[in-house]
This record gives C-alpha cells, sequence and structure tokens, in this order.
C-alpha cells in the first residue's frame, strides 16, 4: 500500500466528493476512483456508500478513516519539520488580521504552523480597514487576512480564507430592527456608515453606490474604528453593513443584527507584499490555504 492511497482515502473522507477531492489532490478522477476501488478490493467490503447525489462513508470507511487520520497527521507533521530544518523556516512571521472571526482562524493556523516550524515565531496585530493596507507597506506585517478583494499592483493576493455572512446592523429603535431579514434595496434612505480611507473599490463591493433597483445609496465613510462604527449606529446616526460575526462579539443593547437575504457573504482573503515573499511567509500560506480548504469541505457536509 502507497502512502498516497492512504492520502486519497482521507482526502476523500473529508471531501464526500471525488471531483473536489481530485481536484485538492491534483490527480484525475479516475485515479481516485480506482484508488478507492483497490483498497475495498484489499479490504473486502466497500468504504463508502455511493449515489447520484451524495457520498457517505460506511461504518467499515469510518473505521478506517479514524484509525489511519491520526497516523497520517504525525507522519505529515514529521515529515514538515524535517523539511523546514532543511528550509531554514525560522525568525518571526508578523500577520495581521482585520476582526475577530479572522483573529480566531489566524490562531489557529499560526498553532499549526508552530507545531511544523518550531523555529519560527508567530507574532500578530490587528488592522483597521481604514488604515487597511499601510502595515504591509510600512513593513510593520509580513501578510494578512483582510476584507477582499483587495487589488494593487504591489500586493499579492492568496485566495479566500473565510467568508461571513453579511448583517444589518442598526438601533433597536429603527424600524428595521425587528425584520427577520432586509434586502440591499432597504438601504434607500437610509445613511450607511463606513471606514475612513478604505479602498474605494472595496467600499463599492459591500455597499454599491446604489440599490439594485437603482435608488442612489447615502455612504458616510467616516469611521476609524469598530467601537465608533457601532456607537453611530446606536445613537441612531445610521445604519452600517457588517459580518455575521457582531452577533457574537459585538451584542450590544441599543443595537440589533438583521441578516441580509440577497447579499453575497463578505469575504477575507490572505495579503502580502509582492516584494517581501520569504519561505515562512510561503509555508504560512500554504497551510492557511489547506486549513481554510479543510474548513470549507466540512461546512459543506
Amino acid at each position: 500500500m502507497e502512502l498516497r492511497e492512504v492520502e486519497i482515502f482521507l482526502t476523500l473522507a473529508d471531501e464526500l466528493h471525488f471531483s473536489r477531492t481530485a481536484e485538492r489532490l491534483g490527480v484525475t478522477g479516475a485515479r481516485v476512483s480506482q484508488t478507492i476501488k483497490k483498497l475495498e478490493r484489499q479490504i473486502g467490503a466497500p468504504l463508502f456508500d455511493r449515489t447520484s447525489r451524495r457520498v457517505e462513508l460506511t461504518a467499515i470507511g469510518r473505521a478506517l478513516h479514524d484509525e489511519w487520520r491520526p497516523a497520517f497527521d504525525r507522519l505529515h507533521v514529521g515529515f514538515e519539520r524535517a523539511a523546514a530544518a532543511g528550509r531554514g523556516v525560522e525568525g518571526v512571521l508578523r500577520v495581521g488580521f482585520s476582526s475577530p472571526l479572522v483573529a480566531e482562524l489566524i490562531m489557529r493556523i499560526a498553532d499549526d504552523f508552530r507545531t511544523r516550524h518550531p523555529d519560527c515565531e508567530v507574532e500578530m496585530g490587528e488592522v483597521h480597514i481604514s488604515h487597511l493596507l499601510e502595515p504591509l507597506r510600512n513593513g510593520e506585517l509580513d501578510l494578512q487576512v483582510c476584507e477582499s478583494p483587495v487589488d494593487e499592483p504591489d500586493l499579492v493576493q492568496g485566495g479566500v480564507l473565510l467568508r461571513d455572512p453579511r448583517f444589518l446592523a442598526v438601533s433597536s429603535r429603527h424600524r428595521l430592527a425587528g425584520r427577520d431579514s432586509v434586502t440591499m434595496e432597504d438601504l434607500a434612505g437610509e445613511t450607511v456608515i463606513g471606514p475612513a480611507g478604505a479602498p474605494g473599490y472595496l467600499l463599492d463591493r459591500y455597499v454599491p453606490a446604489c440599490t439594485p433597483s437603482g435608488s442612489p445609496l447615502e455612504r458616510h465613510n467616516v469611521v476609524t474604528s469598530r467601537q465608533e462604527l457601532l456607537a453611530l449606529v446606536g445613537a441612531s446616526r445610521g445604519v452600517a453593513v457588517v459580518g455575521a460575526q457582531g452577533t457574537r462579539y459585538h451584542q450590544r443593547p441599543d443595537i440589533a443584527y438583521v441578516p441580509f437575504s440577497d447579499a453575497p457573504p463578505i469575504e477575507y482573503g490572505i495579503v502580502w507584499p509582492a516584494a517581501g515573499e520569504t519561505r515562512r511567509l510561503r509555508e504560512f500560506v500554504r497551510l492557511a490555504q489547506s486549513i481554510a480548504a479543510a474548513d470549507d469541505a466540512a461546512g459543506r457536509e
């Protein structure tokens, strides 16, 4: 039995989708199918139940997964440590985050990264959307995970790591506070508060200049901190487009959070200076992308 066959089985157990497994591992769909059939012949029992609509582990497949996963992870960590020593992944990597939800993800990535690269320390720092790119450009940070997309010629974006459903923050006395949901059209006639200094294209992505029907929106991009934004919303000075994380991290008696029914989630991507790429940065990005892909697959189950 080859290690690659074990990896294919474990990845399919995570994804529960043959095409996504093939894409994630960079192999053909036929290779995935052939590997699973080979393992099933060797074991003498099906590992997956397959229908035209879904793929599920059998009881034997689940037991095999539970046996193989810890051993495979230990092998992978051991290899990564040896490879890190050979590549010289050491020193300090400074990583920025722009929201509490992003901070949680980075802490998870950093813990795994330190295990794989014990000679490299990860330091974290908060950035605000009003000064979103300054820490990267002035050398305070090596990379950051922030609102996406970032479209700047001197910066590289390594893909979306996290998506947060979009909500509208309103005063608890606001006409929309008791609604089950809102639409972008409901923003007509409202003052929409946003951050000062953020890239215009990023602000347009989350609060466009007009509603879908063409009604212009009054955008008031003046705040420089999250607490300032919440204070203005609570005082009925306007409304704000935020992520669902506000319902978890920023509950206030004077603010209500109402989900959008017609707006895509806020996306957070990993970004770094094109001229500042290092070995430790590449290793962190690769690990971040892997963890984000695993999280996404788990969310689809």
